[in-house]
């Protein structure tokens, strides 16, 4: 068994033999929605995962806009603001993708 202990390549995390900016979550085609408050002093943001790196920039700004908040995309992960993890799946379902929600 051959493990990576370090490497100097940029484009790979030796914690868990993932390549960078893959998300927790396998590319099975799903979406995955999840609530999450940790490291940010207790306010919610909805991360969305899975979505194509090609696609984005196009469903983060989308989103925002017809929901009216705010939200940023850091590391392919959509992270929108405020609880509305049933708008958001509605809307991404309307989109045509297939979601799953993880999480609590």
């Amino acid at each position: 068994m051959n493990k990576i202990v370090y490497s100097t390549d940029p484009g790979w995390r030796a914690d868990d033999g993932r390549p960078a900016g893959t998300g927790p979550f396998p590319a099975d085609g799903l979406v995955r929605l999840r609530r999450e408050t940790k490291g940010r002093k207790g306010a919610g943001v909805i991360c969305v995962y899975g979505v194509p790196a090609e696609q984005l920039k196009e469903q983060a700004k989308r989103l925002k806009s017809q929901l009216g908040t705010g939200g940023a995309i850091k590391d392919g992960v959509i992270e929108i603001q405020g609880d509305r993890l049933e708008q958001v799946a509605a809307l991404l379902t309307k989109a045509g993708f297939r979601i799953k929600k993880v999480g609590g």
